[in-house]
């Protein structure tokens, strides 16, 4: 194992704990936010739309981008805009100077999410073995982390920019200082070959992308479902105290956290098919035991279960984009990202709607349903015979490109 390779690996993973940390602080204080800008309620949609659509803007972009630039580049300026404008989130005092700091942080995060996941399946290609979900344990423990900072700035009812600040000036020179380690490869093939692959096998790239764009998407309806009515659901449908209901999203985090963490020794066990198939079906378990609980605490068991089950999903489905597409994969994830996007915004109004029309209950069986649908396509994430993780992960490393340090 080459030191390029540990130090890229340790720099990577901590990108992904910086954004985890990032983007919960800025999801989990929306009701300070709306409070010091004066957002409406009817307005407050329209603020959180715009940042994945912007996200989903920044990804494709991403796309065309990293046939010039490398994603460590991109990563690098990147993840410093997001904490920027994170912090101009917080100091700004007029509605438009809300409007431009959530623009910039909706679209650098596209750029973002897409260049980590880029490196972090070249990095996988280059081990030879499952690495990507300790990547995402990594942006787990930072959400983690995040919230918990939400928490006491909320607590001790400090203004934003007072919980924010101190923040972005510990993480900001220190993902700077981080970036330097940042290690690229393109799986043997070089920025030209890359370029070319995408150029000539656009059509066919999307069609056999389109499998696992499905599973991305499911995917993220079901996280947002547990994000957004988690709290709502066990205090209104299972008759929980307002404090209980803060707990299980507590609660999926911290299983997603765990999930992830021993997940690649399961994949490198027992394959990324079976670790997916296991997955979606425990997932489904998950909104199944939340849709029929008779009280809370079953309901928190079945909120368990979704972190459980649902962690494992959208790293390995970057990682077989990596896989399916060696030549183009840089493309391939960029493209696969905007789903991400996707999800998130199909989630939460759909079981809003359908809570509304039907009953809560019922609207948690519909992700059940489509969280199933993942072991349709579950062959998609087959590795290739003549590609690393064919049968049983290779056992050696190969050679990683430069660093990014000589770029």
């Amino acid at each position: 194992m080459t030191d390029v390779l540990r130090r890229g690996r340790g720099s990577l993973a901590f990108s992904f704990l910086v954004q985890g940390v990032a983007f919960a602080l800025l999801v989990t204080r929306i009701p300070a936010i709306q409070d010091r800008y004066g957002v409406s309620d009817a307005l407050l949609p329209a603020f959180l739309a715009a940042v994945p659509i912007l996200a989903g803007v920044g990804s494709v972009t991403t796309e065309r981008l990293v046939k010039r630039v490398r994603p460590s580049r991109l990563l690098r300026w990147s993840q410093p805009v997001v904490l920027l404008a994170l912090l101009g989130v917080g100091a700004g005092e007029r509605m438009v100077e809300l409007g431009v700091a959530l623009a910039a942080f909706g679209l650098a995060v596209g750029v973002l999410d897409a260049s980590m996941n880029m490196l972090g399946v070249s990095l996988q290609r280059s081990y030879g073995r499952s690495i990507m979900l300790s990547f995402h344990a990594a942006y787990s423990l930072g959400g983690i982390g995040g919230a918990s900072l939400a928490w006491v700035g909320a607590h001790w009812h400090l203004a934003l920019w007072v919980s924010y600040l101190p923040v972005v000036l510990v993480l900001l020179p220190a993902v700077l200082v981080g970036s330097r380690w940042y290690a690229d490869d393109r799986g043997g093939a070089g920025a030209g070959e890359a370029e070319q692959s995408a150029g000539e096998g656009q059509a066919l790239v999307f069609k056999w992308l389109l499998p696992l764009c499905l599973v991305m998407t499911v995917a993220y309806i079901g996280d947002s479902t547990v994000s957004n009515w988690s709290a709502k659901y066990l205090q209104d449908v299972l008759g929980s105290s307002e404090q209980m209901a803060t707990v299980p999203y507590n609660v999926y985090m911290v299983t997603t956290l765990l999930g992830r963490a021993i997940g690649d020794l399961g994949v490198r066990r027992f394959g990324a098919v079976a670790v997916v198939r296991g997955g979606a079906l425990v997932a489904a378990g998950g909104f199944a035991v939340v849709a029929a609980a008779p009280g809370a605490w079953v309901g928190m068991l079945g909120f368990t279960l979704l972190g459980l089950g649902l962690c494992v999903l959208v790293p390995q489905t970057f990682a077989a984009a990596g896989r399916l597409f060696p030549g183009a994969s840089d493309a391939a994830v960029a493209r696969l990202n905007v789903f991400n996007y996707v999800g998130f915004l199909i989630g939460s109004p759909l079981v809003g709607a359908l809570g509304d029309l039907w009953s809560y209950r019922g609207a948690m069986l519909v992700p059940m349903v489509l969280v199933l649908v993942t072991l349709v396509y579950a062959r998609s994430f087959e590795a290739q015979p003549d590609r690393y993780g064919g049968g049983h992960e290779r056992p050696r490393t190969a050679d990683v490109g430069r660093g990014s340090n000589g770029l």
